[in-house]
């Protein structure tokens, strides 16, 4: 690709990264950023997150996502989804 310089100039994701290096369409079905897409917060996730926040927040010394992350009642959920989700709410 002659152009591909230009391509250079602009920050590019891993997964544009392999593209442009094994060619254009070179990403299977459920590669790449499609893959990562976490389950969005459904309400009664965010009032759960929000009942489990209030409760561990007065906690001396304790880790309060540490705590929140064992009493989530939706597994799968890593530590920085319920920052972000915390941060977000």
């Amino acid at each position: 690709n002659k152009k591909a310089f230009v391509e250079l100039l602009f920050w590019k994701s891993p997964a544009a990264a392999c593209e442009m290096t094994k060619g254009y369409s070179s990403l299977q079905e459920g590669e790449g950023t499609t893959r990562s897409r976490v389950p969005p917060w459904t309400p009664q996730q965010e009032q759960e997150l929000r009942e489990l926040y209030w409760k561990y927040k007065e906690v001396e010394g304790g880790d309060i996502i540490a705590a929140i992350l064992a009493q989530l009642p939706a597994p799968g959920r890593t530590r920085r989804q319920v920052v972000k989700q915390l941060v977000r709410m």
